[in-house]
């Protein structure tokens, strides 16, 4: 109780030594190199990008300071109300939202954008932590207990693949199911789901849009098809390799700067990055997302609430899959996707949902010797 009452009275100052300053050293590195990248995409000038991702991630990282003041048990109480209220964004922007290039995914707030779907993927593992935060050991297996946690799982992906937006989608499972994981699921379950899903995907294949099929098929041939469906994943790899070791230097990548390079300040920054850096300023870039990785989880390790170990494992792991699947997207790994770079890539709501989350891991760091009942 001591404990509890300590941590739940800490005072403003007390709060602003418990920061995890390597972990925000580490997020203003990235948003400093960011908006360097952007600057690049404009041509070596402040432009329409540069100017407003610098904005973005000056007034999201502002908001991620005073949130993270704000008490872990407030993101306890309140898991379930923001799930729902994502949830019904995402509903919304289906049947109201903005059309862009075949999607539906975006909701006009005026000063922006919003795309729901990059909020769930930080709802998803709040709402999943509490649910079984609340549940005993012993019962984590039990056919309800697993009934609604798949439930609260699958809604939202349902959501965001019908507007179509498949790779948010796929990303929103794996950090879902990494709290489900982490919460003690037997993992024969796992094994079980798995098996289904590779005796399935002939059929889900089959239910999959034309473009999506067909980057399915660029990914295993894209020289079937090199100025059209391909192009995009073929100019990528030159980039990347033109980089070298030492890359061409800052405001010197060829790719990009003549044209060759679509959509090289969103989905594919990390293209234009290592074709000026090369392959050492990749890595450096890599090693900065490894201490990111690192800090989150040992926030988690520390917390003493089970609530906020859920949450920064989870959200650890998924900062894992973003960097993973957008790296390995643009070195033709894997499909593309439409994954963002955290922080790297441009784009209003990744950037917004990105710092809601680091905000939570915050909180637990202040509040990490508090405990949840």
């Amino acid at each position: 109780m001591k404990n509890r009452s300590f941590n739940s009275q800490l005072t403003f100052f007390q709060k602003i030594r418990n920061f995890d300053y390597i972990l925000l050293s580490c997020i203003l590195l990235l948003g400093f190199i960011s908006t360097l990248s952007m600057y690049s995409t404009d041509g070596g000038e402040i432009l329409f990008h540069s100017k407003s991702h610098a904005l973005k991630f000056l007034i999201f990282f502002i908001m991620m300071l005073f949130i993270s003041l704000i008490n872990i048990r407030f993101w306890y109480f309140f898991s379930y109300l923001f799930y729902i209220i994502v949830l019904l964004l995402l509903i919304w922007a289906s049947l109201y939202g903005v059309k862009a290039s075949g999607s539906q995914r975006w909701i006009n707030l005026y000063f922006i954008n919003l795309q729901p779907s990059e909020l769930m993927k930080i709802a998803i593992i709040v709402c999943l932590a509490k649910f079984y935060h609340r549940i005993q050991v012993n019962k984590v297996n039990s056919f309800q207990s697993m009934l609604i946690g798949v439930a609260i799982l699958i809604l939202p992906i349902m959501l965001v693949v019908s507007q179509p937006d498949l790779g948010t989608s796929i990303l929103i499972a794996l950090s879902g199911l990494v709290v489900i994981w982490l919460a003690g699921i037997n993992v024969k379950y796992f094994v079980y789901s798995f098996i289904t899903l590779v005796i399935s995907m002939p059929f889900v294949i089959a239910f999959l849009k034309p473009y999506q099929k067909l980057r399915i098929l660029t990914f295993l041939n894209p020289d079937r098809d090199p100025l059209g469906a391909g192009y995009q994943i073929i100019q990528s790899k030159i980039a990347v390799g033109s980089g070298g070791l030492n890359g061409k230097g800052f405001l010197k990548g060829t790719q990009s700067y003549l044209e060759f390079l679509p959509e090289k300040h969103t989905d594919f920054i990390f293209t234009l990055f290592a074709e000026e850096h090369g392959f050492i300023g990749s890595l450096g870039l890599l090693l900065i997302y490894i201490i990111i990785i690192y800090r989150v989880l040992r926030i988690g390790t520390i917390s003493r609430s089970y609530f906020a170990k859920l949450f920064c494992y989870g959200y650890g792991s998924a900062i894992f899959f973003y960097v993973t699947v957008n790296m390995s997207m643009v070195l033709g790994l894997l499909p593309i996707v439409g994954s963002p770079l955290p922080i790297m890539s441009y784009g209003g709501s990744s950037m917004l949902a990105t710092m809601i989350g680091f905000a939570i891991v915050m909180s637990a760091k202040i509040n990490h010797k508090q405990l949840i009942a």
